[in-house]
C-alpha cells in the first residue's frame, strides 16, 4: 500500500520487529548507516536489555546499491527536499506500524548511526513530540538552516562524535549541539578520539544515558 502527500507517495519500509512481550514496554527504533540494513544494529539493541521492544528499519533510498534513509547530493551534502519527505514517510510508517505490532507510539526512542542518526534528528525537528528521545551516533546537522521550534519539550538526546572522523567537521558539530540545546532539547554530547566507527564507549555511555532517562529517571 502507498500513501500520497503533495503528489509524492509514501512507500512501505522493510523492518524487523522484536517484541519484549511486556505490556507498555518502550520501543527502540533502529536506523542504520549508509550501506546497512535492518539487521545491522540488532546486536547494539541487545545492550539495552530484554525489556524493550526493538523496531529496526531499512532505508528506502538506494545509493549505488547501498540502502540509505534519504538522498544526498555529495559527501556531507544532503538533499533536504528528499530528507523532509523521507522524514514524513518514516513518521507515517511509525504511526501505522505501532498499530500493526501493538506497541505504544508514545514510548519510542530512536537509535541511529550516521545516515540513520541524521534522519532521526530530522524526525525530532520536523515531528517534535513523536520521539520520546534519541541516540545519535556520528550525526551531522540534517538541515543547513536549523528549523525554528516552538517547544522541544526538553526531549533527551544523546549525541556522540569522533574527533578524528574525516566525514564530520568538529566545529560544525559544536554549532549543531548549540542549536539543539537552544531549541530546547536536553542534549548529552560526547566526543571520542576515534573516527566514524562506533566504539564500546559509545555503547556504554548510551546505555547508561538510556537507563538514567527512561528507566530510573522521571520521564
Amino acid at each position: 500500500m502507498t500513501f500520497k502527500t503533495n503528489n509524492m507517495e509514501f512507500q512501505p519500509l522493510q523492518y524487523v520487529y522484536q517484541s519484549a512481550g511486556t505490556p507498555g514496554a518502550a520501543t527502540l527504533l533502529l536506523l542504520h548507516g549508509t550501506g546497512g540494513d535492518e539487521y545491522d544494529l540488532l546486536p547494539v539493541a541487545r545492550q539495552f536489555g530484554s525489556d524493550i521492544n526493538v523496531l529496526s528499519v531499512r532505508g528506502n533510498v538506494s545509493e549505488q546499491g547501498m540502502p540509505r534513509f534519504f538522498k544526498r547530493l555529495g559527501m556531507g551534502v544532503f538533499d533536504e527536499k528528499d530528507l523532509t519527505f523521507r522524514s514524513h514517510e518514516l513518521a507515517h510508517f511509525l504511526e501505522e506500524v505501532s498499530v500493526r505490532e501493538g506497541f505504544d507510539l508514545r514510548k519510542v526512542v530512536a537509535l541511529g548511526y550516521s545516515n540513520g542518526a541524521n534522519i532521526a534528528a530530522a524526525l525530532l525537528l520536523l515531528h517534535p513530540g513523536l520521539l520520546q528521545g534519541a541516540i545519535l551516533f556520528r550525526p551531522m546537522q540534517p538541515f543547513r538552516e536549523f528549523p525554528q521550534l516552538q517547544d522541544a519539550g526538553h526531549t533527551p538526546v544523546f549525541m556522540s562524535n569522533g574527533l578524528q572522523d574525516p566525514t564530520i567537521n568538529s566545529a560544525h558539530t559544536e554549532r549543531y549541539v548549540q542549536h539543539m540545546t537552544q531549541a530546547g532539547f536536553a542534549v548529552s554530547h560526547h566526543n571520542f578520539p576515534v573516527g566514524h566507527n562506533l566504539t564500546q564507549e559509545d555503547l556504554k555511555l548510551s546505555v547508561d544515558w538510556y537507563s538514567k532517562n527512561f528507566i530510573h529517571g522521571s520521564i
